[in-house]
């Protein structure tokens, strides 16, 4: 009998907006689909643009992860192919903006999503796209993860919002989900031109240490371009500086995954 796989569940997080965290969960899902391996993006954003992005159309969306977490389907139910082999996708829906008000008075509102994902299988990863806030549904994503990815763009306010995360992460640590780390922090919208990128890059690195992945991403136009399109960057112009830099991405972190699996085997 075949091995039922058991996936681990990332989420992609950050409560500022514009950081590149939609487009990291969508091409770093696919990049690591390109490797042979199941993915599943869920799209935990009421805006759904990781949706968009995977080129389902809003009319395509009757059934989405606010259905799920409210109770009225199961998430398998939900689940949509993107064309990408190896890629899946539940959307986001409009009525998303508004379960944050409806799951207040919900039994078990902040294991929610936990609780759907636990009949799930058959993949090997699930990506979690938050909403850019930290609301009931972006603390559904921490609950139910193993690990969290911050995106964070290269700017000058970046540290400071990304320590206000990582402070949230550890409250959910401690209160609703032990198990939960931090995977890593991917540094977004690097401008080679523009000595800040350099300058917040390396107050980044010297406050997090090793958390901070070696590959950044760059401004590229062809990464802004790609959504238009209804398709990752790696298949809208797979030569683009942006493209490679997702593919290097999705090979550290699966490095950092296999070492852990083989850290947490050793002990």
């Amino acid at each position: 009998m075949a091995e039922v796989l058991s996936p681990r569940i990332i989420a992609i997080a950050n409560q500022k907006g514009g950081v590149g965290k939609t487009t990291t969960a969508i091409n770093l899902a696919t990049a690591i689909a390109a490797t042979h391996k199941t993915v599943l993006v869920i799209d935990l954003d009421p805006q759904g643009n990781a949706s968009t992005g995977l080129g389902i159309d809003r009319s395509m969306r009757e059934v989405n992860s606010y259905h799920v977490l409210i109770g009225e389907a199961p998430l398998a139910s939900a689940v949509q192919g993107t064309g990408i082999p190896g890629l899946s996708l539940v959307p986001s829906g409009m009525d998303l903006s508004g379960a944050d008000v409806e799951l207040v008075d919900m039994d078990r509102r902040e294991w929610r999503l936990a609780d759907a994902l636990k009949s799930v299988s058959g993949y090997d990863y699930v990506l979690i796209d938050c909403p850019p806030s930290l609301t009931l549904l972006t603390v559904n994503a921490l609950v139910a993860a193993h690990a969290v990815m911050v995106p964070l763009q290269c700017e000058f306010f970046a540290l400071e919002g990304v320590t206000h995360l990582v402070s949230t992460i550890e409250r959910v640590r401690q209160s609703l989900n032990p198990g939960l780390e931090l995977q890593g922090i991917v540094l977004t919208m690097f401008d080679t031109r523009n000595n800040l990128s350099d300058m917040v890059a390396a107050d980044v690195r010297g406050f997090f240490g090793d958390k901070v992945y070696k590959t950044v991403i760059p401004r590229n136009v062809r990464i802004s371009e790609a959504p238009s399109h209804g398709k990752p960057v790696l298949l809208y112009d797979v030569k683009s500086s942006g493209a490679e830099a997702y593919i290097h991405l999705a090979s550290e972190v699966l490095k950092r995954e296999r070492d852990l699996r083989a850290e947490k085997g050793a002990a």
